[in-house]
């Protein structure tokens, strides 16, 4: 079987740099990602920044360019990696359909605005470029941890859910809307993703999203299929400042029990007869364990290299599960 020439417009921290980073799970970069994957090669990098082109043609042996349109002149690949800031996704998008591009991996957010998302997720389907697939790369939705979690709360080990809870710290001095938008991305999908919900912002409290300090809490609820308009599961996300570490966490409860996932973080707990006050149950943890490597890149490009052997594939994570975390974070504060 021919390897999938696989292109890049972007050769940033994402795109390859990380890759350097010696105590992240490998791959950790889309580079890296297709360097590894058995079906794809490399073609060629593409990025405006001469220091940046540099490092990429030493490190992985291809191609460098400046300009994405003779890029993709020249290279004709089958899958093109978009690891640029938010603001170019659409142009990039654009120009790889008009180029003929048939699988588009484009980094989250899948834009920096709710009509440049609209846009983008148009390009695919009816009225938009035949046989185009948009992959948006939240990549929890293929990381193995991820997927487990979700078979356990589709199990009903943990009855029916009653609330969700997240917590999303990245550190000092970034305004708190900024984090949102960034990583906020991943908390927002994750939640559909493992609930198969679409979430819908309430109200906001706490401190101000524009602000660089304090904490603000994001209330929300999950919609589903066939349920009441006033109705849906109560979500509730904290976003906080000037902390010295990094948390990304979420907890789902059940009648039955709770999950908690995260960086560095999974845990089920199932109700039992409490050891601490008779006639009462208590949460007990459960032997549930994940060790390993999660797969996360890896699986993603696996997934854009089935969409290209498949047509009409829908990906795990496509241009739509983008535009509905778009829609969740424009409803939340705009961008700018």
């Amino acid at each position: 079987m021919n390897k999938i020439p696989v292109a890049m417009v972007g050769l940033g921290r994402i795109g390859s740099l990380l890759e350097e980073d010696p105590r992240r799970e490998k791959p950790c970069t889309h580079a890296g990602a297709i360097a590894a994957a058995g079906d794809c090669r490399l073609a060629a990098g593409c990025d405006r920044d001469e220091e940046r082109r540099r490092l990429f043609a030493r490190r992985w042996q291809v191609p460098v360019y400046a300009d994405a349109a003779l890029m993709l002149k020249e290279q004709r690949p089958g899958i093109l990696v978009i690891a640029t800031h938010p603001d170019s996704h659409e142009r990039y998008c654009r120009l790889a359909g008009e180029r003929g591009v048939p699988v588009i991996i484009c980094e989250k957010p899948l834009a920096d605005t709710l009509g440049s998302a609209r846009r983008i997720a148009r390009l695919e389907g009816g009225g938009g470029v035949p046989g185009l697939r948009i992959l948006t790369n939240h990549e929890r939705r293929y990381s193995a941890d991820y997927r487990l979690a979700r078979s356990v709360l589709e199990s009903g080990r943990l009855g029916p859910l009653l609330g969700v809870r997240g917590c999303l710290y990245m550190g000092r001095g970034r305004r708190l809307l900024d984090v949102l938008w960034h990583d906020g991305t991943h908390l927002a999908d994750a939640v559909m993703f493992l609930t198969g919900g679409v979430l819908k912002h309430c109200r906001s409290f706490g401190a101000k999203l524009t602000g660089q300090e304090g904490t603000a809490w994001l209330e929300g609820r999950l919609e589903f299929p066939g349920s009441p308009p006033e109705g849906g599961l109560p979500v509730l996300l904290e976003l906080g400042a000037l902390r010295d570490h990094l948390v990304f966490e979420l907890e789902f409860s059940g009648e039955k029990g709770r999950l908690r996932i995260g960086n560095g973080v999974y845990e089920v707990w199932e109700s039992a007869e409490s050891p601490y006050a008779q006639g009462f149950r208590s949460l007990s943890r459960a032997g549930d364990r994940f060790e390993g490597k999660t797969g996360y890149f890896a699986n993603m490009i696996a997934d854009a290299a089935a969409s290209f052997r498949e047509p009409g594939r829908r990906p795990v994570s496509s241009a739509a599960d983008g535009l509905r975390v778009i829609e969740y974070l424009h409803s939340v504060g705009k961008w700018r």
